[in-house]
């Protein structure tokens, strides 16, 4: 009875019907089949399938925790605790805590340690609410139980402080998304406390608390020394910075008047560091070598001897500033096209304002006194371009895969919330940090929505030609889904560790073939779900695939249901996935990431290097060629 229901419930073998799957999990509850009895209980928690009911879902927990469900031991444990379907009662929530952590929910041990810090339904004992801290935090994932165990460090409860531990943890659980330990930890590396003193790493993690909060008074517990009113973003007085700008004005020109506006205009509405643009003198440039060829400019790596600014010092009368700072410069050799290169750097200028870690950062511009070359500083992503680190992505588990993509989908998403196309986007436009920050760079062939309405001449068509979606190669209008499609390919990339169609000629033969269906074949283990997914952003017909915010709202939810997985034991791991009725969709979806995860490591010990076909070429170029039946 309890898999039939599960059949209706997610449309195996049958169409999904929630009613029909209710009915049969009810029979199979009734004859006392204790799974059965939480997931009706689930049903009737989230009114799924019948009418919501806060008592009959009590009821069915209750019933469930008698007969040894650990999972609804804790869901029993949270109706007591918040009074749902039942009378609050902290001694009874306490109690089912610990009889469903003594049976290997290992989920509730936070819980159970909060009880113990709190005294809710129990004594006090900051003791035993760190030993349980200390237990969640073993072999899981429990973000809020690493915070917690931090604090506990950090202030000496329960143990004794210890600084370096409290930072490890603060560290742990910001990677792992806990937004108050963000903010702490940006703290720790501001005061250089438990580590070394970092500025550039508190500011960036000031900017991920801030980035993961709805909260407006985020920064406003900390006063300007000046005109003694709050910041508007970490260590940021914008009226007073605006005085200081504004006085700097007459020190420097660009000695083009559209370029001092713009740098202007930016400067006088930033609100926080990271919108401030300035004109670099080259002479504050060194240790400038080659480091890469782009498909419209050289890249050089070199010292900003200044470095970006941070914030003002009142004392010293001058900005705070990261010295000696790695950056990249980017360089326009044609000063024709002056007017597309700026153009370019003030849609990444826009887009970088609402995302500070979804785009590279821009610091300014400088210019070459040797050429006259304009030239754009930026920052410098250590792990360079997703295409050189495809071999390390591959190994990495599917949780972190999609976490990777999702970074990319989000600054995407900016891009087209802001009406804009990227047209160009593959694995060499995106760039990777330290932590594994995806950050879009090159938008030199970007343009809004509204300037691609008539139909674009086939010489202004260049691309990576395995990115570029097939109604491009008959030079058909670009779209918001032809961004969707170059998305697909670096999907791909991520289940294969090699750029698409790296086997073949990148010839007009490769253009029909991409035009009559042509893609690259799935790889063995890649779940199911993913597949799915992105056959649909790769299809022929561009109003078939998918929009960004379906990426969004599809991928992310696999990202906070598989890592809810991994927060339980393998052992335990089905508590989980029947514990939320939200999840029951997701259900398959979870497995088939865990097995493509239990497959990786057999696949990594059995690698070998594949040769690229001498015609594949991976820099962006015009299709005009190609259009005339010319090889390139």
């Amino acid at each position: 009875m309890y898999n039939l229901a599960g059949c209706y419930r997610n449309g195996e073998g049958t169409e999904k019907n929630q009613e029909k799957a209710f009915y049969w999990c009810q029979k199979a509850a009734e004859n006392s089949y204790n799974l059965a009895q939480r997931t009706i209980a689930n049903y009737y928690y989230n009114g799924e399938g019948t009418e919501k009911n806060l008592e009959k879902a009590f009821y069915w927990y209750q019933k469930a925790a008698e007969n040894g469900d650990e999972a609804a031991m804790n869901n029993l444990a949270d109706c007591y605790y918040n009074g749902k379907g039942t009378e609050k009662n902290l001694e009874k929530a306490f109690y089912w805590l610990q009889k469903a952590v003594e049976n290997g929910y290992k989920i509730g041990m936070n819980y159970l340690a909060m009880h113990y810090e709190n005294g809710e339904g129990t004594e006090k004992n900051l003791e035993k609410a760190f030993y349980w801290f200390q237990k969640a935090t073993e072999n899981s994932n429990i973000k809020d139980a690493m915070y917690n165990l931090a604090v506990c460090y950090k202030n000496g409860e329960g143990t004794e402080r210890n600084l370096e531990k409290a930072f490890y943890w603060l560290q742990k659980a910001a990677e792992n998304g806990n937004k108050n330990a963000m903010n702490n930890l940006a703290t720790f590396y501001e005061n250089g406390e438990g580590t070394e003193k970092n500025l550039e790493k508190a500011f960036y993690w000031f900017q991920k608390a801030a980035e993961n909060t709805s909260d407006k008074d985020f920064y406003n517990d900390k006063l300007c020394e000046e005109c003694k009113q709050p910041f508007i973003d970490y260590n940021w007085c914008q009226q007073c910075n605006i005085k200081q700008f504004q006085q700097d004005f007459p020190k420097w020109t660009s000695k083009n008047k559209f370029v001092d506006i713009f740098i202007q205009e930016a400067q006088l509405n930033a609100k926080n560091s990271y919108e401030v643009l300035e004109w670099i003198p080259y002479d504050r440039l060194k240790n400038i070598n080659y480091y890469d060829k782009g498909g419209f400019s050289e890249i050089h790596k070199a010292i900003w001897l200044d470095g970006p600014i941070y914030s003002w010092n009142f004392n010293e009368q001058q900005w705070n500033r990261l010295s000696d700072y790695e950056v990249i410069l980017k360089n326009l050799s044609d000063s024709s096209s002056f007017d597309k290169f700026l153009n370019e750097w003030k849609y990444h200028y826009n887009c970088q304002k609402k995302s500070f870690s979804k785009f590279i950062q821009f610091f300014g511009i400088t210019q070459d006194p040797s050429n006259l070359n304009y030239t754009i500083v930026m920052s410098y992503a250590r792990k360079g371009s997703l295409r050189k680190c495809l071999s390390s992505i591959i190994k990495l588990k599917w949780q972190h895969k999609l976490q990777l993509l999702n970074n990319i989908i989000l600054g995407l998403k900016i891009m087209h919330e802001s009406n804009l196309i990227h047209r160009d986007l593959h694995d060499g436009n995106i760039l990777i940090s330290d932590n594994y920050e995806a950050y879009i760079i090159d938008l030199g062939l970007c343009k809004p929505v509204k300037d691609l309405s008539l139909q674009d001449k086939i010489d202004e068509n260049y691309g990576v030609l395995p990115y570029m979606a097939p109604e491009i190669l008959r030079n058909l209008p670009y779209t918001l889904a032809t961004d969707i499609y170059s998305f697909s390919m670096i999907m791909w990339e991520f289940t294969s560790g090699d750029p698409p169609f790296n086997n073949k000629a990148h010839d007009h033969q490769l253009i029909i073939d991409i035009c009559e269906g042509e893609r690259p074949e799935t790889i063995d283990n890649t779940p199911k779900c993913y597949i799915d997914l992105m056959k649909k952003c790769w299809d022929s017909d561009p109003s078939k695939r998918p929009t960004i915010e379906n990426l969004e709202d599809i991928i992310s939810q696999w990202i906070s249901y598989v890592n809810k997985y991994y927060e339980l034991n393998e052992e335990n791991s089905k508590a989980f996935i029947y514990n939320s009725i939200d999840t029951i969709q997701f259900r398959g979806d979870i497995d088939e990431f865990v097995k493509a995860n239990k497959a990786l490591s057999q696949e990594l010990n059995d690698t070998s290097i594949k040769q690229s076909h001498p015609l594949s070429c991976y820099t962006s170029r015009s299709l005009k060629i190609l259009s005339e039946g010319h090889p390139l």
